[in-house]
């Protein structure tokens, strides 16, 4: 639970079993309180677009449109949602970023063209083509493009792209920090040829790739550190804690026997600290303290999410995480501002 009322729930990869994962994680959530969402589907780049479909109408009622598919030679198809979904009245936010492709952006699209939530974050990625596969008889096979994703609104949600300009294609992520996208709304062109309407408050939405935020929030890059970047990347973090709850499992399982308990009540101790440094150096990444105050607060919070997934279950990495997390707060603000969240929702409001 992010707070009494709002539930949150993070999805890294889109999988067959998804849907069912985050239907039964809204099930306990639902017995504890929950009235309201945050969908977290930052850095989720994609996967099983069926589960991303299924998905949708968890939040939509049965034959609302959830994305339809347009080719050169292959007329519009348009699908909806097949039964009523459980969650149709709660508030919805859904955290995007750059990274959220393909079928977060399906998901993503669906709720907000609905007008069934709204998306915090930043663009997303805008992959939306149809690739058919065509085998070969030694094995190989080839994916060739047949249609293009839309959502509901009719947004083609592939970024765009020009035959002979793949390097520029390619690069294109990468320029979005150069145009400073990442650091300001106002980078973000928004043409009237590209302005669309959602179907319910008839309110403007924005094409030309991805899905446009309905809140932005800017990247946070301030805790990032070198420091911080080596022990994450040479598994320092990850290793230190293992062998911290190996140590002391039953100890930590007898002071704290609840997620809930370890969550609020749990500071990650200054022994934990002192292995953490020493294993750095052991590894050749010699302790920097300017550094390390400036990492300080998402390296713990790491710590301590790392600590409770291994304790108690995987949703649990995630807790301490989200309090480090810019978007996360900007979406939990929205959430319990339901004027701000409704005068948004009709296009009452310039956010």
């Amino acid at each position: 639970m992010a707070d009494p009322s709002t539930g949150y729930i993070r999805i890294t990869r889109f999988a067959e079993d998804t849907p069912g994962e985050v239907r039964r994680a809204m099930e306990k959530l639902r017995a504890q309180g929950m009235k309201n969402l945050i969908l977290d589907l930052s850095g989720n780049g994609g996967g099983y677009l069926g589960a991303a479909f299924e998905l949708a109408g968890e939040f939509l009622p049965k034959g609302t449109p959830v994305v339809s598919t347009m080719g050169r030679r292959s007329p519009k198809q348009e699908y909806k949602t097949e039964n009523g979904g459980s969650f149709l009245d709660g508030r919805i936010v859904v955290i995007t970023d750059q990274y959220s492709a393909s079928a977060a952006e399906i998901l993503s699209g669906a709720i907000q063209d609905n007008d069934r939530g709204l998306i915090v974050g930043r663009r997303t990625f805008g992959k939306g083509l149809v690739q058919r596969p065509f085998p070969f008889p030694d094995g190989s096979m080839i994916r060739l493009t047949v249609s293009r994703y839309y959502t509901p609104s009719g947004r083609c949600i592939q970024k765009h792209y020009d035959k002979g300009h793949g390097e520029e294609y390619l690069l294109e992520l990468y320029n979005r920090f150069d145009s400073g996208e990442l650091w300001s709304a106002d980078s973000i062109q928004r043409p009237d040829s590209l302005k669309y309407h959602t179907l319910k408050n008839n309110r403007p939405v924005y094409g030309g790739g991805g899905i446009i935020p309905d809140i932005f929030v800017p990247a946070d890059t301030s805790h990032f550190s070198v420091y911080y970047r080596d022990l994450v990347a040479k598994g320092i973090l990850n290793r230190t804690c293992i062998n911290y709850v190996d140590a002391n499992r039953a100890e930590l399982l007898k002071k704290y026997p609840t997620d809930n308990d370890f969550q609020t009540s749990f500071d990650i101790p200054q022994e934990l600290t002192d292995k953490l440094i020493a294993a750095g150096n052991d590894a050749k990444i010699p302790f920097n303290e300017d550094q390390w105050e400036r990492s300080k607060g998402i390296i713990t919070a790491i710590m301590k999410g790392l600590l409770a997934r291994d304790l108690y279950e995987d949703g649990s990495y995630f807790r301490p995480l989200s309090k480090q997390n810019k978007d996360f707060n900007a979406a939990l603000d929205l959430i319990n501002d339901p004027e701000r969240y409704s005068a948004i929702l009709r296009g009452d409001s310039a956010n």
